[in-house]
């Protein structure tokens, strides 16, 4: 049964201005870089380059401007039956020298691996065996897969038929490869295979036998059990550990160094302090100086004037590309306005910590309280803080960084857990590391300070810092 109704509804929408400002907002100075050459490559009415005056354009030069624009089709722009071929030129002869700058580029774990296995003398089945276990391995060098899944998948895939035995004794061969410790199952067997591989001393030799029969005491640092089970002295043992110490517990990783993509961070903000005062800068590449066109803008006053039908699709053309440049140029300088009044605010909530660099100074400070101040949204404020940066006397950071909930002492005022949290490093750095402070004790030590916290509260703070138990953080 079909029926007919009237609802009102009120609806918000974004329109495309907005989304596009919003899109600017959350990005970071090297993005923001690409995204403008992508429109400039775009959208050929817009241009680099201060605008010009009035003055200027009413006395410019107009030698270099054709009076008339007769000879323009917009079906040349939009005529997409153009084959690819005549869009490009073949005229490269074969004597002409290539100038391309070769980039860089390092060998990877795999490759170096396959590389070593073109060394030795195996059947082509062997060698098929091998890359396909070489390419089982994951990043850290480990073989995660089970020979027995793997005897499956090779009988599947490739449509060979092995055994676990054979399997074994390739994976053999490959551990013997460099980086040491390739192609192990699990850290045990990857640490034994390295020690294995190291000239035989006292000290190796007791590794050896750690690594073997003592790992799950190793692990748990039950130091004790090790010296009785072994009869050995406290001294053999911490050099014993030592070695093991020195081994790496990924060996895939080892490769990455040549590989490595060295990100340079551009602050987005430039914080200085002069004389007791904060002077804030816009990185310039921010405030990039783009105009309209005014080749196109004459287009457009030109094809106003005629009534022809082609003139008028070619002025519609011209008009939205004309249109799309202001909105761009708009949302441009919006984000600079609204990352000034953004950082203002942090800065002034943040004062004493920026003249000072202490993370002691540091406020309570939530993304409600930037937003009130400068009366925009908690989303912009979210915006702007998650991927932008500030270059200070005292480093450069993340703007998120700063922001921080608040914790209450015994005298009632509200302090940032930042400062909580430098209190807990600064105790653990200090402890002395045969006897390590438990969470219990760092929570009276924390109350011992005035700061009330509970056991629990402190070991989240301990596992956001990356610090281990007071087990696993001791020695010998």
């Amino acid at each position: 049964m079909l029926k007919q109704t009237l609802q009102q509804k009120l609806l918000q929408k974004l329109s495309p201005q907005q989304i596009q400002l919003m899109k600017l907002l959350q990005v970071p100075t090297m993005e923001l870089e690409v995204r403008i050459k992508e429109e400039l490559e775009g959208n050929p009415a817009l241009e680099e380059g201060a605008e010009k005056s009035e003055e200027y354009e009413e006395y410019d030069d107009r030698d270099d401007v054709p009076e008339s624009r007769e000879d323009f089709d917009i079906n040349d722009y939009l005529d997409d039956d153009i084959p690819s071929y005549k869009l490009s030129a073949q005229n490269k002869g074969m004597d002409d020298e290539d100038k391309a700058i070769p980039i860089a580029q390092g060998t990877s774990f795999h490759e170096a691996l396959r590389t070593q296995l073109g060394l030795r003398y195996l059947s082509v089945h062997e060698e098929a065996i091998a890359t396909h276990l070489i390419g089982n391995l994951d990043d850290s060098g480990y073989l995660r897969r089970d020979l027995e899944n793997i005897v499956d998948d090779l009988a599947f895939s490739q449509n060979i038929s092995t055994s676990e035995e054979e399997l074994e004794h390739l994976l053999g061969i490959i551990q013997e490869f460099d980086p040491p410790g390739s192609a192990a199952r699990n850290l045990q067997e990857c640490l034994l295979i390295q020690v294995h591989r190291k000239e035989e001393t006292d000290e190796t030799v007791h590794a050896r036998i750690i690594l073997k029969k003592y790992f799950a005491e190793f692990t748990k640092k039950h130091y004790d059990k090790i010296i009785k089970k072994m009869g050995i002295s406290e001294e053999e043992l911490k050099s014993a550990i030592h070695e093991i110490l020195k081994l790496n517990p990924k060996p895939g990783n080892s490769m990455k160094e040549t590989l490595r993509t060295v990100q340079t961070i551009i602050p987005d903000f430039i914080l200085v302090e002069e004389d007791g005062n904060l002077t804030l800068h816009l990185n310039a590449r921010n405030a990039p100086e783009l105009r309209i066109s005014n080749t196109y803008a004459e287009m457009l006053r030109n094809y106003a004037s005629t009534k022809d039908k082609s003139a008028k699709d070619a002025a519609l053309f011209v008009k939205q590309k004309i249109d799309a440049a202001k909105w761009f140029i708009d949302a441009i300088k919006q984000r600079q306005q609204t990352l000034l009044l953004t950082m203002n605010a942090i800065m002034e909530y943040q004062n004493a910590y920026f003249l000072t660099g202490d993370e002691t100074n540091l406020r309570p400070m939530i993304l409600k309280d930037i937003a009130e101040m400068v009366g925009l949204d908690i989303s912009t404020i979210s915006r702007v803080a998650n991927s932008k940066y500030v270059q200070t006397d005292h480093g450069t950071f993340l703007l998120k960084t700063f922001f921080s909930e608040s914790l209450s002492t015994d005298t009632g005022e509200e302090v940032s857990t930042r400062e909580v949290k430098k209190i807990l490093r600064d105790a653990v750095d200090g402890e002395i590391k045969q006897k390590p402070l438990t969470d219990e004790k760092l929570a009276q030590l924390l109350k011992s300070k005035g700061y009330n916290i509970a056991r629990r509260t402190v070991a989240k703070y301990r596992e956001q810092l990356g610090i281990a138990v007071a087990r696993l953080r001791k020695e010998l």
